[in-house]
């Protein structure tokens, strides 16, 4: 029996094909640090940039990293190609047949589920620069960032429809949170491509800018971040986040304690001094 699809996945083998060619992770996901930015890059673009388990784990360990290391700042994610990432690429995986109950939920709790958690706890702020079809678990990854840009081809497509399947990747978590639950529910039920400009009239892109300045945009985006407050940015990012899933007195409450917590950094001192002497802040990330 052949592997089913799985939620935002590129199709698997079929009987004699071959499985996807090993190749070194380092090359599928490209990292540099430059003037306290990490950028992260997926680089299969022959297949669309599906994401294999190795990627997704050193994606998952490179947001990490950036978490923990104060001299990155802010993280780009983007890729090579054509497309931003096709969704998940699970050929090899086991057949239905090989399956037993409660491995496809331990499948996306390990796999989709902790990659968006690891793009929504990330201490640094996180922006997309779509540079193509995001699609899937693509698409999920690039909503979950904190800022999204988008290349003019760029397109976003819950595909999980199309193959009869319930959405993963935490995306009927985000969709709702993005657009409300009708437009999400539209986005879901009928699963149709949309178009860049549409996905920001939508309120799912911040930016969408010519192909060839995507890079650029993204560049000056994160370079302006990785020269503000890091550690209150982290705390605002929290914030923003935990808002829609709690009441007006919890969400209160965490607000002051995030307001004790960031007084006692570097920045937030540096913050007050360049305001009472009238100069521009210098920001260390501390």
């Amino acid at each position: 029996m052949t592997p089913s699809p799985s939620p935002g996945s590129v199709p698997p083998a079929e009987p004699g094909e071959p499985a996807a060619r090993a190749e070194p992770v380092d090359s599928l996901v490209l990292h540099t640090t430059d003037n306290g930015v990490s950028w992260l890059t997926l680089n299969r673009p022959d297949a669309m940039n599906a994401l294999t388990p190795d990627q997704r784990e050193r994606l998952i360990g490179r947001l990490a990293d950036a978490s923990a290391d104060p001299d990155v700042r802010a993280v780009v994610l983007t890729a090579t190609g054509k497309g931003f990432c096709a969704g998940a690429d699970l050929r090899g995986s086991p057949s239905a047949g090989e399956r037993v109950a409660g491995d496809v939920a331990r499948l996306i709790r390990d796999g989709a589920q902790r990659l968006i958690t690891a793009v929504l706890d990330c201490e640094k702020p996180v922006i997309a620069a779509v540079n193509g079809t995001a699609a899937g678990l693509g698409a999920h990854l690039a909503l979950a960032c904190d800022l999204v840009l988008a290349a003019e081809s760029a397109r976003f497509i819950e595909v999980f429809v199309r193959r009869g399947l319930a959405p993963d990747g935490g995306g009927a978590y985000l969709l709702p949170r993005l657009v409300g639950p009708q437009r999400a529910k539209e986005l879901l039920f009928f699963g149709d491509a949309v178009p860049a400009a549409e996905a920001e009239r939508l309120g799912l892109v911040n930016r969408v800018v010519p192909d060839g300045e995507l890079a650029k945009t993204a560049r000056e985006w994160a370079e302006r971040l990785a020269a503000g407050p890091t550690r209150a940015l982290a705390l605002t990012k929290q914030l923003v986040n935990a808002s829609l899933d709690t009441d007006r007195a919890t969400a209160f409450a965490a607000e002051a304690t995030a307001q004790e917590i960031n007084m006692t950094t570097a920045d937030a001192q540096e913050g007050v001094a360049s305001f009472v002497a009238r100069r521009h802040p210098t920001f260390r990330g501390r």
